[in-house]
């Protein structure tokens, strides 16, 4: 298993060098990964917030060997062409070391009330189009494609990303799904990529999937998984970082379950505090400083 971090990026945490040296005190303590979120505005809350992927080019330029990324960006709201371009920079920019993490977006605020698109079906099918021309532009060839969002035709991109055959994609799902007759379809978009990453629906969207949940998130997605490349099983969870003998129990739990990748969320509540602030920052960074667990 490996072990990542996930830090909003509002609040406390809307400084980008505040972020960058926090990526930078995860690469020294061992960490595999750090990602940030990816939001745009919060209806009328006012909180601030920076753009991410501001964020992660610093992040980029403050680490040496950890993985980072957006974890995850709505690409629905996004276009492809700049996405992958921003996506090619980056991964060239760390030396390849970026991760995509990508879903269709929720709630209203970014998406009625700005203009973008309502319905998560047609979100679900953007994101599909987007993530193949994000491929076939990453291809470094003549690319055309004639979809019913997205169309390219006659391009070649350049310079393409470092990573080989093309940089990791995480698919976000929520779980449980909504009903039976279209459970599957988060999990089979999830399944044709490189990782899935799955959100409680019913509980407050930080809290941590139970090991049980895991291995039926686990079974039905490898169903329908038909590459034998690496697959990865990410969760967001917590843990104690002083409780060795704990975190090493609950970690393991996790990996019989399935999962190979635990994100270890930052968000205030792990901490005891509400998201309202101010945010208890030097336990998060020291949280950061005592490394991952060990399992």
């Amino acid at each position: 298993m490996r072990f990542g971090l996930s830090l909003p990026h509002w609040g406390e945490f809307a400084d980008v060098r505040l972020l960058a040296e926090m990526a930078h005190d995860a690469d020294v303590a061992g960490w595999d990964g750090f990602y940030i979120w990816d939001h745009t505005i919060w209806g009328l809350s006012g909180i601030p917030m920076i753009d991410p992927w501001i964020a992660l080019t610093a992040i980029a330029l403050k680490t040496e060997r950890i993985r980072f990324g957006p974890m995850v960006t709505p690409l629905p709201r996004r276009r492809p062409i700049k996405v992958a371009r921003e996506i090619a920079s980056l991964d060239i920019l760390s030396g390849g070391r970026f991760v995509l993490g990508v879903g269709i977006g929720a709630g209203v605020d970014e998406w009625e009330h700005l203009g973008e698109e309502a319905d998560p079906k047609v979100r679900g099918a953007m994101l599909d189009e987007a993530l193949e021309v994000l491929v076939g532009l990453w291809k470094g060839e003549t690319f055309n494609y004639e979809g019913t969002y997205y169309k390219v035709k006659d391009s070649i991109f350049a310079p393409v990303p470092m990573q080989k055959p093309r940089v990791p994609v995480w698919v976000a799902a929520t779980w449980p799904t909504k009903t039976p007759l279209k459970q599957d379809a988060p999990y089979r978009r999830a399944a044709r990529w490189d990782g899935i990453f799955p959100i409680a629906r019913d509980l407050d969207w930080t809290d941590t999937l139970s090991p049980a949940h895991l291995a039926e998130i686990a079974a039905l997605t490898l169903k329908y998984r038909e590459s034998e490349e690496p697959f990865e099983m990410v969760v967001a969870g917590s843990t104690s970082g002083t409780d060795s003998a704990k975190d090493t129990k609950l970690i393991a739990e996790y990996a019989e379950a399935g999962v190979t990748y635990w994100v270890e969320d930052l968000a205030p509540h792990r901490f005891g505090w509400d998201w309202e602030g101010p945010w208890p920052i030097e336990q998060m960074r020291e949280r950061i400083r005592l490394g991952p667990p060990k399992l």
